[in-house]
């Protein structure tokens, strides 16, 4: 009942949902705009900028939302669409209408475009021009290079989007690909009248949540002010209209750690349904952003894929709504040794639930059209953009133990947890140190310190174990370069996947949130602790290649015939609109295609 309950509020709503008009060309039925004809008092504004998006070698969506200074029915709007950025070439032009049922948003797939060209665009209604906007279509022939920045994790109370600021200045992308948390439904305070996630400084650095976007979003209208206050940004805008974005959702476009039935950030008693929920903000996400339906009247499934010529065939993938199972816990597997009294784990049941094939992620439409997306495709890159970590984190058994007691909810508890874990680690990195030069004096006991291990996030890939190895093992069977593209975490990311018979099956490039803290701050620790952490992260994980645990920034990635480049690049702070980047801890990666090991291969 729930299904067709879903279905049924989809296909009704179609039209609202995305109002998304297709323009093929020049329209001569319709009356130019007289450009010269001036409000003195617009009644009307672009105040939420302009956006291009899912683009491919033929068509590009262009988006932008019209704000009334008073409600109205209905709003004309024309747009223009040309090679030029003073629009004395025009491609496209034509005319439509928004309205208060799609909350005044305009999306126009333009049609019969050139391979791999830039285009201009504008909107003119009510004698105002929107903000000239810039994109590309994807190249159809083979190019020598296709570069992405990839960001996710945007936190309005938390900062500023300097990075989206930055990633606006350079000027060699063909695309954003933006891995989710696009916006977070967290209100300003709890029912108690704590400050809810990221909100402790917002009020000191002028990004409170304004009174009518400042409680948690359950309502269509809720998500909707959210998407409107996200996009007043000046950093987003520009980036926006200066590249095309591909995107998918994460958890928090919804409810935090979502899966397909829930998140643990809905309590239905005092929420009410969560399909109504989730719903509301999937309709919210196809208005505010530029993205395309998989198929008509389905704004439900985001999984989808763009060709780069025969270089890169990148596949967009939703690991949190369409097939995700809940996720496991390990507070639900932890038991007290009656002898000792001390807290362990039940490790066979744990095992058993972890490793069941019927455990999804993805769900089995997904996996097996991505199955069959990989093995059609013969671009030299197959590239999975996505959003939670693949590369398998795990940590020593016994700091799973203290990072769960983080969460106890007793601030003495919580303060005795960090402090052990702090010691801690540098006992585990010391010990993972002697063995790797193969000290005599290691004890077994020791030893066991380091090699009991145990996956550190259940709600990433290391909690889905059946599919990943799917994933991978397909991959390593149809001889593909695979490269993952994840965010999430809010740090960056390096890890060679390997299959469990550590087969090398890829990479997997993560970036750093646009302004979300990440697990420094969960843990923490000051920027000299993080520092540290790193080091004994990539001690301790031995597929981990690199990670920042500090700074806010974004990915670029370059694809050649020869390797895959990636940079992270990081931002010094995001309490004011005044930044500098930092070069020191700037860092590149690359991997080399048809080699034998496809492993992370050079560091600069």
């Amino acid at each position: 009942m729930k299904e067709f309950s879903r279905r049924s509020f989809l296909t009704v709503s179609a039209a609202a949902a995305c109002a998304l008009v297709v323009s093929t060309g020049l329209e001569a039925s319709d009356r130019h705009p007289n450009y010269r004809y001036k409000h003195r008092h617009p009644s009307i504004s672009f105040e939420h900028g302009v956006a291009s998006g899912d683009p491919l070698h033929d068509k590009v969506i262009i988006w932008t939302r019209i704000t009334p200074n008073k409600p109205k029915r209905r709003i004309h709007l024309f747009y223009e669409v040309a090679t030029d950025s003073d629009f004395n070439h025009i491609t496209h032009r034509g005319r439509t209408i928004t309205h208060k049922d799609q909350d005044y948003t305009v999306k126009i797939d333009l049609h019969n475009l050139q391979a791999d060209q830039v285009y201009y665009y504008r909107f003119f209604a009510h004698g105002l021009f929107s903000p000239i906007g810039k994109t590309k279509t994807l190249p159809l022939s083979n190019p020598e290079s296709v570069t992405l920045a990839v960001l996710s994790c945007a936190n309005y109370p938390k900062g500023y989007f300097n990075v989206y600021k930055e990633a606006s200045t350079f000027d060699q992308l063909d695309v954003v690909v933006h891995l989710g948390d696009y916006i977070y439904e967290y209100g300003m305070f709890d029912a108690q009248g704590t400050p809810e996630y990221a909100t402790e400084d917002a009020l000191a650095i002028g990004r409170e949540l304004p009174a009518g976007s400042d409680t948690e979003c359950l309502t269509l209208d809720d998500y909707r002010n959210r998407y409107a206050l996200y996009r007043t940004d000046e950093g987003l805008q520009a980036l926006h209209a200066k590249q095309p974005f591909i995107l998918v959702w994460d958890d928090h476009e919804i409810a935090n750690d979502a899966f397909k039935d829930g998140a643990a950030n809905h309590d239905p008693l005092t929420e009410g349904d969560y399909n109504e929920r989730r719903d509301a903000a999937m309709k919210a996400y196809f208005e505010w952003l530029p993205i395309r339906p998989v198929a008509a009247e389905n704004y439900s499934e985001i999984y989808r894929s763009f060709d780069f010529g025969s270089l890169v065939s990148l596949h967009m993938l939703d690991t949190r709504h369409t097939g995700r199972e809940k996720q496991l816990s390990y507070n639900n597997y932890f038991q007290v040794d009656p002898q000792t009294g001390a807290l362990g784990l039940d490790a066979v049941r744990f095992t058993t639930d972890l490793t069941t094939p019927s455990r999804t992620l993805l769900g089995t439409d997904q996996l097996q059209w991505l199955q069959t997306q990989m093995a059609s495709s013969n671009a030299t890159w197959q590239v999975l953009g996505q959003q939670v970590l693949m590369g398998r984190m795990n940590l020593p058994a016994e700091l799973l133990i203290l990072i769960a007691q983080l969460d106890s909810g007793d601030p003495t508890v919580e303060a005795a947890a960090a402090a052990a874990l702090n010691i801690a680690f540098a006992e585990l990195g010391t010990i993972k140190y002697r063995m790797l030069v193969g000290d005599p004096s290691l004890t077994e006991t020791e030893k066991a310190r380091v090699t009991t291990v145990l996956p550190y996030n259940l709600d990433a890939w290391d909690g889905y174990f059946y599919e990943r190895e799917t994933v991978l093992n397909t991959a390593v069977a149809l001889n593909k370069n695979l490269v993952v593209l994840s965010g999430d975490t809010h740090n960056a990311w390096a890890s060679d996947l390997k299959t469990l018979n550590g087969v090398q099956a890829g990479v997997e490039f993560a970036t750093a949130a646009v302004s979300s803290p990440g697990i420094e701050e969960y843990l923490r620790l000051t920027a000299q602790e993080a520092h540290s952490f790193e080091q004994l992260l990539t001690l301790l994980i031995d597929t981990l290649a690199y990670t920042n645990q500090n700074d806010r920034g974004f990915m670029t990635i370059t694809f050649t015939q020869e390797e895959a480049r990636t940079t992270w690049h990081y931002v010094d702070n995001s309490d004011s609109t005044t930044y500098e980047m930092l070069p020191f801890r700037q860092k590149s990666l690359a991997v080399k295609a048809g080699s034998s090991e496809r492993s992370i291969i050079e560091s600069l």
